[in-house]
C-alpha cells in the first residue's frame, strides 16, 4: 500500500496562487509513483485561531473544524507544505495549522513548495521548519523554490515548471518517501 502524502496548500488569502502549485504537484506526484497525494487545502477546514480549551496534547477536541482537521493530518504519512512567504516569514495560516494539533503531526516527514519574489519562498520554509520539529514533523532539506513565480504561470493560470522544479520534485519526492518508510515504525501506536 502506497504511503499517503498530503499535500498542504498553507495560503488561505483570496486570489491565492497555492491552489496552482499544489494542484500541479498532486499530478505530479502521483505520475511519481511512490506516494498517493492528496490534497489537502486549510482553507477547506476553516480554521480561526486556535479556539479549542484544553491542550493539543490531550487530543480532546471540542470544535468540528478541529476534528476535521485532525483526521486530515493523521491519515498522512508524509507532507509537503505548498507556502508563499509573508514579510520574510511563514504563512500565518500553516502555523495556525500546526498549532491545532500534536499527536497527528509526529514521525512524519516533510517537504516544501515555496513560491514568491526573489527568494522563492525560502525564507518561509526556514522559519516554519523549527515549528515543524517541535511537534516532531522531521523536514527535509530537498525542496522546491520557485522564485518570480508569476512569470512561470501562463496567460491561462497554469504552471509551466522548468527544469530544475521537475528534477528538485522529483528529488524532493523520492527522499520524502525514504523518511516516510523509515520513520513509519515509529508511528505505530506504542506498546
Amino acid at each position: 500500500m502506497k504511503h499517503r502524502l498530503n499535500i498542504i496548500t498553507g495560503s488561505t488569502r483570496p486570489g491565492r496562487a497555492g491552489p496552482v502549485f499544489a494542484e500541479w504537484l498532486e499530478k505530479f506526484a502521483r505520475e511519481h509513483g511512490k506516494f498517493e497525494p492528496v490534497l489537502t487545502d486549510i482553507a477547506a477546514f476553516d480554521l480561526p485561531l486556535i479556539d479549542e480549551p484544553l491542550h493539543p496534547r490531550l487530543g480532546k477536541y471540542e470544535k468540528e473544524h478541529t476534528k476535521a482537521w485532525s483526521k486530515a493530518v493523521d491519515a498522512a504519512d508524509a507532507f509537503v507544505f505548498v507556502t508563499p512567504e509573508y514579510n520574510y516569514s511563514a504563512a500565518p495560516a500553516i502555523v495556525n495549522a500546526v498549532d491545532y494539533l500534536l499527536r497527528e503531526w509526529q514521525y512524519k516527514p516533510a517537504g516544501f513548495l515555496s513560491y514568491g519574489g526573489v527568494s522563492g519562498g525560502m525564507r518561509a520554509v526556514q522559519a516554519t521548519k523549527p515549528l515543524l520539529t517541535t511537534v516532531k514533523v522531521v523536514p527535509i532539506p530537498e525542496a522546491i523554490a520557485i522564485p518570480f513565480y508569476q512569470k512561470t504561470l501562463d496567460e491561462d493560470g497554469a504552471f509551466q515548471p522548468t527544469e530544475p522544479v521537475l528534477a528538485s520534485a522529483n528529488s524532493m519526492l523520492d527522499e520524502l518517501h525514504r523518511w516516510s518508510v523509515a520513520l513509519k515504525p515509529m508511528r505505530a501506536p506504542a506498546q
